[in-house]
């Protein structure tokens, strides 16, 4: 099998598009139905649900209070606009955080899921969320474990990374399977 990977020239939010059309164009190539994608504040969420017809997209936003305690980063106004789309929106904690970062935080020291997100980091901060993403939304039963999925993220603001992956629960993250990267920055 010969496949090709797009190289960004530099990470963040001007890649949209582009991501958006490798994905199209490899969903159709493939039949991959499902879409999960990363949106923290919301605005890449809605231009997702648009940019992405005839696919069943699920959103994966920030965990609530991730900033701060009681608050939420996706912007109500985005919420209303996906959620009145049908497209749903998972907000729960971070695979790769919750428990560890507290530790981490409180003691100084870094516990194995740090180290693993550190590690898929070397392929660049969307390569550790769209793992991350996909797992959360396989947690919430919104991705199937059984059936092959694209998941798409960025660094900072809007998308630069798309891969196809086996989506796995966390608790079996070692079962994860990365199938094919379509896209990611060239750092």
């Amino acid at each position: 099998m010969e496949s090709k990977i797009v190289y960004f020239d530099r990470p963040g939010q001007d890649n949209t598009d582009e991501v958006f059309r490798i994905v199209n164009q490899r969903a159709a190539e493939t039949g991959i139905k499902t879409v999960v994608v990363a949106s923290t504040r919301g605005a890449t969420a809605v231009r997702a649900v648009d940019a992405l017809p005839g696919l069943r997209v699920v959103i994966v936003s920030h965990a609530y209070g991730f900033r701060e305690p009681d608050t939420e980063e996706f912007a109500a106004e985005h919420r209303t606009a996906v959620e009145g789309r049908g497209v749903p929106i998972i907000t729960t904690a971070h695979t790769f955080a919750g428990i560890n970062r507290a530790v981490r935080n409180s003691f100084k020291t870094y516990l194995t899921a740090d180290i693993m997100a550190s590690t898929l980091r070397i392929f660049g901060e969307g390569m550790k969320v769209v793992c991350e993403v996909a797992m959360m939304a396989a947690d919430s039963g919104l991705v199937r474990c059984d059936e092959d999925a694209i998941s798409v993220a960025g660094t900072g603001k809007g998308l630069d990374t798309a891969i196809v992956l086996k989506p796995v629960n966390s608790h079996r993250f070692f079962d994860l399977k990365v199938r094919e990267i379509l896209c990611k920055p060239h750092f």
